[in-house]
Formats: structure tokens, sequence, C-alpha cells
């Protein structure tokens, strides 16, 4: 089953939980309609620029390039290469996932983009400051560590499953 055919199950899905809401509170649902389309206006901007990224991706990063770097010819390189680019990457776990896919598209080995999903989602190299500021450097260094060891041993195992 496809990526489309999956959405449209899901459309179909929510359109009869709809329904269901309108039979039983139509001012409810309303109000349901209401917060979805303000959500889903709040993440426009972000799932276009994610996509405008994916395809410049695909235009301008060589898929022989993408294989030297995060493919399976130097394992451990590519999901330590997987694990720091996830880390230093910022955005909702929603933004990781069709980049992930265009990287395994392209040639990456399956480790190396679960160890970029799961670092991007868990390690914050960016917002390493404000997390310092908060619990103190000694915390926030050791919990970002630890959680890229953990990315990166997920990764490894979860490749193990793909």
């Amino acid at each position: 089953m496809g990526i489309r055919s999956i959405g449209l199950v899901y459309l179909f899905i929510v359109g009869l939980a709809y329904l269901w809401a309108f039979r039983r509170d139509p001012q409810k649902a309303q109000a349901a309609i209401k917060a979805g389309a303000a959500s889903l206006l709040n993440l426009l901007p972000l799932l276009l620029a994610v996509f405008a990224l994916v395809g410049l991706f695909q235009e301008f990063l060589p898929p022989q390039m993408i294989e030297s770097l995060l493919g399976q010819g130097n394992r451990a390189a590519s999901l330590l290469i997987g694990g720091l680019v996830g880390a230093i990457s910022i955005g909702p776990p929603l933004a990781s996932y069709p980049i992930a896919g265009s990287l395994l598209a392209n040639g990456a080995w399956p480790p190396a983009v679960a160890a970029f999903i799961m670092s991007w989602i868990s390690v914050g190299v960016v917002t390493l400051p404000f997390e310092a500021s908060i619990f103190s450097w000694r915390f926030a260094l050791l919990r970002n560590a630890l959680t890229l060891i953990a990315a990166l041993f997920c990764g490894l195992l979860l490749g193990g499953f793909l």
C-alpha cells in the first residue's frame, strides 16, 4: 500500500469520525474543524519548507554523494555522520521523515538514517545553550552525549531488523 493510499484511508477514517461527531454534537464538531484548520495553517509553512528542502536534496545532492557519506561502504562513519547531522538539525520530528525517506531512496544505509531520525528527535545541539541555562552545562552536555550514543545504538539495532 503506497503513501497516497494510506493517506486516503486516514482521510476516510477521519471523515467517518467527523460524521459521528456532527451527529453527536454539531457545535463541538465545528470547533474541532476550526482547531484542525488552525493547526494546518500553523504547520503549512513548515511542511512547505520541508518538502522544498527534500526537493533540493533530490536535485542538488547526487545519490553518489549521499551513498558515499551515509552508505553501507563505511558503516561506522555512516552511522556517526547520520547521528551528527540529525543532532545539529532543528525542527519538529515531522520534518525529519521526508528527509530520511529521501536519504534512503538515494542509497543511505538504513541504520544511519535511523540514527539521523533518532538524534534529530532526542539530541539538541542547536538548543544546547537554552537547555544549559535551565538545567546546567554539565547536565545538558551529558544528556546530549548519552542520547547521541543511544541514537547510534538504536540505529544499529533498528538496522538489524530492516
